[in-house]
This record gives structure tokens, sequence and C-alpha cells, in this order.
């Protein structure tokens, strides 16, 4: 294995011709130079310079030549391998992140723009998967609207509670009673994640809305409302509802649905890159609430 200390130093010999210029240049003595030297011929069984003496600058031989062709390529690639770790560490390369909708939405565009500010280069890959059972798996962080089972470390980053979303003139303006969601037509999102546990909740307090279509869609969801086809109950997160919107409105309910909780899940087992620990901080740093 050659020595890139070694090769470093025939390539400097190379450029200045000398063995004086060559130790100036690399900050060395002339007598580590020549020893340098001497200790790469040794390793690669022949000279490297011709040594014509006095005034006259050396000259590389046929090994000589051969090595430094060789070993500029090391030196590169070296080189290019420093860079790439003082990259990695400032925050440079790829995070895969586990989403879903209304986190894509409403949480990640602000971090991963920062994340890209900072590392333009920065690859951020998201994936969003509609699961029960969400595995982290070769993830760096994984967002769901419960805690994550596995060997996993997370925190709870947000309360999302639920309201009722209508067509205008539907619900008189104010809390809608959840008993009056008995019956009526309703669109709702696929009976997983959190939106099962919102359905057992409706069976606990006694309703029964008619749930006459499901998408897993948001703005599915809240077109179908706007078209007439029934009412939705959506965590806010979801929600695209302005005060000014003039056909849609949105209530709280009363008594409220137990709030959807978003978690941030990490491997448990893994140590993250610098950009994952970097996404992770924007994340915990976001000015949402945790109560």
């Amino acid at each position: 294995m050659l020595d890139l200390r070694l090769l470093a130093t025939l390539d400097a010999v190379a450029v200045e011709s000398t063995f004086g210029r060559a130790a100036e240049r690399l900050g060395y003595t002339q007598s580590a130079v020549s020893q340098q030297i001497a200790a790469l011929e040794k390793s690669v069984g022949g000279a490297v310079f011709d040594r014509p003496g006095g005034p006259k600058p050396v000259r590389l031989t046929p090994l000589g030549t051969l090595v430094l062709d060789h070993g500029r390529e090391l030196l590169a690639r070296a080189a290019a391998a420093e860079d790439a770790v003082e990259r990695f560490r400032a925050g440079a390369g790829r995070v895969d992140i586990g989403t879903f909708q209304s986190v894509t939405n409403a949480l990640l565009p602000t971090v991963v723009r920062r994340l890209r500010d900072e590392q333009p280069a920065a690859d951020v890959r998201l994936f969003e998967e509609e699961s029960a059972v969400p595995r982290i798996g070769e993830l760096d962080l994984l967002f769901f609207d419960g805690r994550v089972g596995g060997d996993v470390e997370q925190t709870r980053i947000l309360i999302d509670p639920y309201a009722v979303v209508a067509r205008r003139g539907v619900f008189p303006p104010g809390p809608v009673p959840l008993a009056a969601l008995d019956g009526v037509a309703m669109v709702a999102q696929p009976p997983i994640c959190d939106q099962a546990r919102v359905e057992r909740e409706y069976v606990a307090a006694g309703v029964a809305p008619r749930i006459v279509f499901r998408t897993a869609d948001n703005r599915g969801v809240l077109s179908m409302v706007r078209a007439g086809l029934g009412i939705a109950v959506l965590p806010r997160l979801a929600m695209e509802v302005r005060p000014e919107d003039d056909v849609l409105t949105a209530h709280p309910l009363d008594p409220a649905l137990a709030p959807r909780e978003i978690w941030l899940a990490w491997p448990a087992d893994r140590t993250l890159s610098p950009l994952a620990e970097r996404a992770r901080e924007l994340v915990l740093g976001l000015p949402v609430g945790q109560e």
C-alpha cells in the first residue's frame, strides 16, 4: 500500500524539480524530503528520480513517472473523499423522511427550505405511505399520527384538534354538537391510522354518521364536501378552509373528539447523519404547540 504522504512528496519534487524547493513548498526540511523519497523508492523497488547532481534539476525515471501518474489519481481521490467527509459533517448528503399529507403540506416546507438554504446540494427525499402499522426501516425520520412501534426514539410534536367542515349554511355559526353528526352524510378518509380511532369514538358516543365516500386525499375530501356530497370531520392541519371561503365553513365539535397526536420518530439503533440531525432539530423547533 503506497503511503499518500510519500506520494505527495513525490508530486512536489516532480513539480519543483529540486528537493530544496519541494521542501519549502511542503514545509519540511530538505533532509526530510530526501528521507521520504528514499522510503518511497524502497517501497516501489527502484529509483523514482535521476539525480544529475549540482544545480541541475532532478528528473523522473520511467518508474517514477508510472508511480506519479497513479499516485496523482490516488491523491485526487483522497482529496475528494476528504472534501466529501467535510461536506457530510457540515450537513450535506441525503435524508429520507417518512411523512403523510398534512405534514408534507403544512410542516415540511419550512424544514426543507431551511435545509436547502443551509446545504443547497442536500438530497431531501419524502416517502408518503398511509399505513396503520408504520415501520421506520431505512428511513432517517418518520412522522406518524400516533406512537410508532419498534426500536425507535420518538417525541410528540403536535396536538391536532378535529373540526367539522360543511358547506356554508348547513350548520349555524359556532360549535356543532357531536350528536348532530348522527345519520348525516359524511365524506371521510379510509379507516386506518387516526381515522379508525375517530370512528370508534363515534360508536362510543352513540353517533353513526352515514359515510357516503372515502378518499385518502385531504383536498379530495374537501372537494367532495364543496360539491355537496356531505360534511367531513378533519384534523385542523388537514384543512384549507379560511374565514373568507364563500362555500365552506369550519366548526369545532362539542364535545370535542380527542385530538390527533403527531409524533416524530427516528431509529434508536443507528447514528443519524448530520443532515438528518439538522432536519430533526428544525422539526423540533417549528412554532407548533405540543399542548
